[in-house]
């Protein structure tokens, strides 16, 4: 017993001055300026928020700054470092570990992106949102932390994140020894039309035709569905300054996308005759009305800047509803985008960053879902590196290393292996 004692006794210690030594050390780290303790999961043993200080515009550092969040999860100096590039704010939620730091048993350091959450600068300079920029922020950061984590280093992200890891990686490409890109589209255009191509084909033909069918019966419903509209914005305290009508028909437009990114399933959708509330349920619940007020507007502008002038985006083919619809005539997700902005696109940026991946971009694994809508744009191997793609059966946006086959976990975990000299347990 007094072994025992002894024994937890020198654990909790040993944490203790690890956490503390951790603490000191951010705390000098130049431009962090602010060192926050926040809740760990279990498998961490200690975990910070802090606030590093990043140039507007990294070609002119001496300008105006933004300070940026960054959450780190504390294992050991010892272990390796999952770097995971977010494409949007970070939601705390706990500290929870992602996908990777627990395969790997890794520290983890979770990155907001600018003009995201609280890494908003004073005010929003829209054209200093850029690929280019944002890896600078994380370039900065891995400079930064790597002072402490001198081990292997695994940058991933997903989604727009995963987006946000392959920009890091062609701008940055030793600053990490491997990279986890998960659901990451390559748009090579500003609204990709490999994405309505895809709506085309994905799925069965009684799929594609049911969803079209409750599309066509949403609209043809859409005076007696309006008024609820106008009930659940009330409700939920939105607004909608492009208008109700327009908001509906926009939802209702992007229900396949959604549908075919999340992985829903056609039996969930009511008879074509329903009643009305039961077809706005099904219509917010694929495809939310949220997207279209003003303040899912405003949360999401940042994304919607990025895609019209540099990483791409989709749009509607209407020629099954051109009848039907009276609210949208152009039917664009650019009117989602910040108003009164040059949104003109820059096709280099993204015709560079699939070359580069192409034909230099080693270490590098693309997970994807098969019937996931941004599957339509994924990234294509050449054979010149030793990149790998793993591709989920029936797959939707959710999918993860640990949805795949056991054959495709294997081959995920053995790149792993010999790219970061670590061993996974299986």
């Amino acid at each position: 017993m007094k072994r025992l004692m002894l024994f937890l006794v020198l654990s909790s210690w040993t944490a203790f001055a690890q956490d503390d030594a951790l603490f000191r050390a951010l705390r000098a780290l130049p431009d962090v300026e602010d060192v926050t303790a926040v809740k760990a999961d279990s498998m961490f043993k200690a975990a910070y928020e802090i606030r590093v200080r990043q140039p507007l515009d990294h070609a002119n550092p001496a300008g105006k700054t933004f300070l940026q969040s960054v959450y780190i999860d504390h294992v050991d100096f010892s272990a390796p470092v999952l770097f995971e590039t977010e494409g949007y704010s970070v939601t705390r939620g706990g500290g929870r570990p992602r996908e990777l730091a627990t395969i790997l048993h890794s520290n983890q350091i979770v990155v907001e992106h600018r003009f995201f959450g609280t890494s908003v600068p004073d005010s929003l300079e829209w054209r200093f949102l850029t690929t280019r920029q944002a890896a600078a922020d994380h370039h900065h950061i891995n400079l930064l932390l790597k002072t402490l984590y001198k081990r292997k280093w695994v940058s991933s992200g997903t989604s727009k994140g995963g987006q946000t890891t392959l920009f890091y990686r062609y701008y940055y490409p030793g600053d990490v020894d491997a990279s986890v890109a998960y659901v990451a589209p390559v748009n090579l255009s500003q609204e990709d039309p490999r994405i309505i191509k895809f709506l085309r084909t994905v799925g069965t033909p009684h799929e594609r035709e049911r969803l079209k069918d409750f599309q066509a019966a949403l609209l043809k419903r859409e005076k007696e569905i309006l008024p609820l509209v106008r009930d659940y914005g009330a409700e939920r305290k939105l607004t909608f300054s492009i208008g109700e009508a327009m908001a509906y028909e926009y939802s209702v437009l992007e229900f396949p996308c959604a549908y075919w990114q999340y992985g829903s399933d056609t039996t969930a959708i009511p008879p074509l005759d329903a009643p009305p509330d039961s077809m706005l349920r099904c219509l917010d619940r694929v495809a939310t009305l949220f997207f279209y007020s003003d303040q899912g507007i405003k949360a999401y502008q940042p994304f919607q800047y990025q895609a019209y002038t540099e990483i791409g985006y989709y749009g509607y083919d209407i020629t099954e509803f051109r009848g039907l619809l009276t609210a949208v005539k152009n039917p664009t997700n650019i009117i989602l985008a910040p108003a009164n902005t040059d949104l003109t696109f820059n096709p280099s940026t993204m015709y560079s960053v699939y070359t580069w991946l192409r034909d230099h971009g080693d270490n590098i694994i693309y997970v994807y879902g098969e019937n996931d809508l941004w599957g339509a744009t994924a990234m294509e191997l050449s054979g010149k590196t030793n990149a790998i793609k793993v591709v989920k059966a029936g797959g939707s946006h959710r999918t993860r290393i640990r949805t795949l086959s056991p054959g495709q976990q294997e081959t995920v975990y053995s790149a792993l292996e010999s790219w970061l000299g670590v061993r996974i347990s299986r």
